[in-house]
């Protein structure tokens, strides 16, 4: 498995806090941030306990998600990445992306980021348009979509990824168009797109069931996410995985480690971990993650899934089919499965769906918005 390949580890921070609901959000969260500091204080406390759970304890990347941890102090992000750096041997070269929302980045704050580890932004952009950021309960507006963007390269940031959000109801083709340009416009030299979708248990799900909104439509996101498709390969951007662009180099290392099987730690409620054979999972509460800690409870703290061998093949299959970089059969360790997914993959091949160059299957182009489809078809 390409999980069992010598790389460094990486580290995800998840952030569980937010000013409000975003309403397409299912991400764990709280907006109640008074108890914010204590639970700063746990993640570094899970940093110290959970220091051996990486057999290479070289990280490569550093990742902090959320929720929005662009709504930490200065002081607090020194806490975690000093803990990161006494207990972990962090590379020269590290990658430290921070998911930011644009109201956050105030030119007091980037200067603040811009003296720590952190190198590379994500912003929560979604749209430049206020119609579409009412749609989604955004907490910022079109002009700090702007403002956050011209004030991070001016102060340096030019390793910035962007998230775009298309499919929505309230944006026409003229609107995605715009976005797009838009992006090409500030020289961003990569780009996070997703199709708005429709997730349980969310606002957005309760407004379209009392009918209070309409629903994305799927025909209207797979035409805009064509439109994309062409709009970034023109611009010489690479789509190198189903919802990220970028420019030669310029891919997320995390997030391609990830892909391709890497080894990772998550900190904090609900972040997930993966050592190659199995998967943890922490408790998705606030409080209940913060007293584990304290009573030093692992199984109060996370759960484990051991996996199968069939389990390890579909789950690179799952993602490795996401990436130009395509599924590679020697990289599947039971030899068994790989004949089970060649016979399986032979549909898609005649159907045009799938290219395949020797042992290497890629997703074509067209087939790109069917990939989840496309790999389960292949599941052994």
């Amino acid at each position: 498995m390409q999980s069992l390949l010598l790389r460094m580890s990486g580290i995800y921070i998840h952030i569980p806090f937010c000013k409000k609901a975003c309403h397409y959000c299912n991400f764990h969260f709280s907006t109640q941030l008074e108890r914010k500091s204590e639970l700063v204080d746990s993640l570094v406390q899970e940093i110290h306990w959970r220091k051996d759970y990486l057999s290479d304890k070289n990280i490569q990347t550093i990742y902090l998600g959320g929720g929005t941890p662009s709504l930490l102090s200065g002081e607090e992000l020194n806490l975690i990445f000093a803990a990161i750096e006494t207990n972990f041997d962090v590379a020269a070269d590290v990658e430290v992306t921070l998911e930011a929302n644009p109201d956050d980045l105030t030119l007091e704050k980037l200067q603040v980021l811009r003296d720590s580890p952190v190198n590379r932004l994500s912003i929560g952009i979604q749209s430049f348009y206020e119609e579409d950021l009412l749609y989604m309960n955004r907490s910022h507006d079109a002009k700090q979509a702007h403002d956050c963007i011209r004030d991070a390269k001016s102060l340096g940031f030019d390793n910035i990824s962007i998230d775009l959000i298309y499919g929505s109801p309230t944006t026409s083709d003229d609107m995605w168009a715009h976005n797009i340009k838009q992006a090409l416009v500030y020289d961003i030299p990569h780009l996070s797109c997703y199709a708005l979708t429709v997730e349980p248990k969310t606002a957005l799900a309760h407004m379209i069931k009392s009918e209070k909104t309409v629903a994305p439509q799927e025909d209207h996101a797979a035409n805009q996410f064509s439109f994309l498709q062409a709009q970034a390969k023109a611009a010489g951007f690479l789509h190198y995985e189903i919802s990220n662009f970028s420019l030669e180099g310029q891919f997320s290392r995390h997030n391609t480690n990830y892909w391709r099987g890497v080894h990772y730690l998550g900190i904090g409620p609900a972040a997930h971990s993966f050592d190659g054979v199995s998967r943890q999972w922490n408790v998705s509460h606030n409080i209940k993650y913060m007293d584990a800690l304290g009573a030093r409870d692992l199984s109060a703290l996370f759960e484990v899934e051991v996996l199968s061998p069939a389990d390890q093949t579909n789950e690179y299959i799952l993602t490795s089919l996401r990436t130009m970089w395509g599924m590679d059969l020697g990289l599947i360790r039971v030899v068994a499965h790989r004949g089970l997914v060649v016979a399986s993959a032979q549909r898609f091949l005649d159907e045009g769906l799938l290219r395949r160059d020797g042992d290497v299957f890629v997703l074509a182009e067209g087939a790109k918005f069917l990939a989840d489809g496309i790999a389960s078809g292949l599941f052994v």
